[in-house]
């Protein structure tokens, strides 16, 4: 929060906004932290992270796949969870497991280098993205780990991306213009 207006009072909501001290513990073990504030009344409230665009999703229903660092607020009746996200965490430096954010409401998520990018997904068009360059994910896809390493990696002469993340199915990749 960097500035309200009216009547708003604020509050910790915990790990994954209010969802138990069960929640709380798995994503501590888990290594993906989601600690969030409650904002309630009656008013504006403008927030803001370290300069970085701010992007407004909405959800009807479905079920977002995130990386808890690019997700500034949550509106609506919308919960979360911590899921495992595979090898695209390794690859990622992010850990194993990813959060993922279901039900009606908005989701505002951050991106450096500009506006988040969304990039369709199609069985005729699996995507490749960077993991440091994904944010989010959503609808009916699988997600794989391609790796570049071979000899020419190993003498210094590769294209200097090793791991990618490949989107196969029906949905929409998210990805921000710069790697963490």
């Amino acid at each position: 929060m960097v500035a309200y207006e009216g009547q708003v009072t604020f509050k910790s909501a915990g790990f994954g906004g209010g969802a138990g001290v069960v929640a709380g513990l798995k994503q501590k073990a888990t290594g993906e932290s989601l600690s969030l504030m409650e904002c309630t009344g009656h008013g504006v409230v403008y927030f803001a992270h370290d300069a970085a665009e701010v992007t407004i999703i909405d959800l009807n229903g479905d079920t977002l796949q995130v990386e808890s660092e690019q997700l500034l607020l949550l509106a609506g009746n919308l919960t979360t969870n911590v899921t495992f996200a595979g090898v695209r965490g390794m690859a990622g430096g992010q850990g194993l497991f990813t959060t993922t954010v279901a039900g009606q409401g908005q989701v505002a998520l951050l991106s450096r280098g500009g506006p988040l990018i969304h990039l369709e997904v199609s069985p005729q068009y699996p995507l490749v993205v960077d993991p440091d360059a994904f944010v989010c994910a959503r609808g009916q896809l699988t997600q794989s780990f391609d790796t570049d390493v071979s000899w020419r990696t190993a003498v210094g002469q590769g294209s200097g991306e090793a791991f990618s993340l490949r989107w196969a199915g029906t949905g929409v990749v998210s990805i921000q213009p710069a790697e963490r």
